[in-house]
């Protein structure tokens, strides 16, 4: 599994897979030997948060769609769920860090 790779959404809930197509592995290399993996949701745009900093959910195009990050959902998820990668966001990785450093810092 690579860092930054987007995998559609494992969840169970039809719901849950229309609100969050996609997940993003955050997780570094280092901790390939764990069962889990650190993911961020990317939601479709408008969703979670009406207007939220683009700092704090910057936007990217997966499949032909605009989705935005979601770092305050950020969670673990057992690595057998996520299946085939769709994309990665390896050339993003700055924005995808600095989003999840302000939901943890505030800056």
């Amino acid at each position: 599994m690579a860092q930054w790779a987007v995998y559609p959404n494992p969840s169970p809930s039809p719901r849950s897979r229309e609100q969050v197509p996609y997940v993003v592995d955050v997780q570094s290399a280092m901790l390939s030997a764990l069962r889990t993996r650190l993911v961020v949701p990317l939601t479709r745009v408008g969703l979670d948060l009406p207007n939220p900093p683009r700092r704090l959910a910057p936007q990217f195009t997966i499949a032909g769609e605009r989705l935005a990050l979601a770092p305050q959902a950020t969670a673990g998820l057992d690595a057998r769920l996520l299946k085939q990668p769709v994309a990665s966001l390896a050339a993003h990785a700055r924005e995808i860090r600095d989003a999840l450093d302000a939901v943890i810092s505030g800056v």
